[in-house]
């Protein structure tokens, strides 16, 4: 009997997808294709992705003229904010994108739908695993589904203007920070003020991303950021928050997040940022926004600094942003939801065009395997980095914990309070988070 039971689970196993994928098929074949349509579509702004996506919805909306998109673009907080709202009126767009740690919870929620293999073109589940690069797309995997189709997968590195270094009495090349003490000194070598309040600065930290570039600096320590267990090891948490006390104002005051971003600064080449910590797409925005120090040459990119006494070598984390289709949508808009997705990243060389013009990896095979990519400036910096991080932290409570450690950052930095204090507040914070 037992051996029975065994063998009608297994067929089951078998047959339950196959009925599942025939059903989806029969209600695809009822749908009226031809019936008039609007997909709502929300992204956040990238003026360059918008001037490609803006001409291939105008491409997609001739070749189908049944179909008209909505558009509207947000500020990442902005964009964050109006699908929480959208959502909770039962309003949200038929297709959007948020950072993975921001749009997890909406997949686990069953908000986001299953991605349709047979309109975008993959057999199945597997076969979609198989085009793209190991582990690239697993945050968007559940119960045998994926949710979701990556428009772009980022990691940071570090961004070096030559010229400051030089200023500064410093070899790019030699001098460049290996370390997380290595960009104190250089840091120090570089900053200048005018009183306490500084007027060019070695680096800088992205402060509102922490799960992307001071998770890893903790990881480094030994410590980790947990689903189950919260922030594990204080001792490397505590470390991690000291460094971060003694960058700021109350210790060497080589910056804090109330000053510009260094992202923002970099490509201007006015010297007043030597390094910021931003990803391949900072290519692109340099050659639009200053083409003479995009050919000058005085830029380049080195790896993710790891402390001296490091005990794991991680680099910054890497993120994520999929195309989702929302799943209150009508059947009508989910269908071409993902026609409009097949036709933005899987059209044959569009993948190349997000990346030479947007500076966007779609993590494809073909692609990141490809001599487009590897023509790109220090895309070997990038892919030995991606080789030694991981996805960012998108489980449980990812968007409150993010915050809570940038809470406990400027705490530290900017309100005195101490490191171990500060990791004694966030631990209960998180473990509230998990708990809740």
């Amino acid at each position: 009997m037992k051996k029975v039971f065994i063998v009608m689970l297994l067929v089951l196993a078998f047959v339950v997808p196959m009925f599942a994928q025939g059903a989806q098929e029969a209600k695809k074949a009822e749908i009226d294709k031809t019936a008039p349509v609007t997909i709502v579509f929300w992204t956040h702004e990238d003026a360059a992705r918008q001037k490609l996506e803006d001409q291939w919805m105008k491409e997609f909306m001739e070749a189908h003229p049944n179909v008209k998109i909505e558009v509207a673009r947000y500020n990442a907080e902005g964009l964050r904010q109006n699908m929480q709202t959208a959502y909770a009126a039962g309003n949200g767009p038929t297709v959007w994108n948020l950072p993975i740690e921001n749009s997890r919870e909406y997949i686990e929620n069953g908000l986001v739908a299953p991605v349709d293999y047979s309109i975008v073109g993959f057999k199945n589940a597997d076969d979609m695993r198989a085009q793209y690069a190991d582990g690239m797309i697993d945050a968007v995997y559940k119960d045998g589904n994926f949710y979701g189709v990556p428009l772009e997968l980022t990691n940071w590195c570090i961004f070096l203007d030559k010229e400051v270094f030089r200023l500064a009495g410093l070899d790019p090349e030699k001098d460049y920070p290996k370390t997380w003490e290595d960009m104190v000194a250089v840091s120090k070598k570089i900053v200048k003020r005018d009183g306490d309040i500084i007027t060019r600065r070695g680096f800088d930290f992205r402060y509102s991303y922490s799960l992307t570039y001071f998770v890893p600096m903790v990881e480094q320590l030994g410590g980790s950021l947990s689903e189950k267990d919260g922030c594990v090891n204080e001792e490397a948490w505590v470390k991690a928050l000291t460094f971060m006390k003694n960058w700021g104002p109350s210790g060497e005051n080589l910056g804090n997040s109330t000053l510009t971003a260094p992202r923002k600064l970099f490509n201007k080449h006015n010297l007043d940022i030597a390094m910021a910590n931003t990803g391949l797409y900072q290519e692109s925005r340099i050659a639009t926004e200053n083409p003479t120090f995009f050919n000058s040459g005085d830029w380049m990119v080195v790896p993710y600094p790891v402390f001296k006494d490091a005990v794991k070598n991680v680099a910054g984390c890497y993120y994520g942003h999929y195309y989702h289709v929302n799943s209150e949508a009508t059947d009508l808009q989910q269908y071409w939801g993902w026609e409009l997705i097949k036709y933005f990243l899987l059209t044959p060389g569009h993948a190349e065009l997000y990346l030479t013009n947007v500076g966007l990896i779609q993590p494809l095979k073909t692609l990141m395997n490809g001599d487009v990519y590897k023509s790109m400036p220090y895309s070997e910096v990038f892919s030995s980095d991606f080789a030694r991080a991981h996805i960012v932290y998108c489980g449980k409570g990812s968007a409150a914990i993010q915050s809570a450690i940038d809470t406990a950052i400027n705490n530290v930095m900017l309100q005195g309070v101490d490191p171990k204090q500060a990791y004694k507040d966030l631990q209960k914070t998180v473990l509230e988070i998990l708990n809740d």
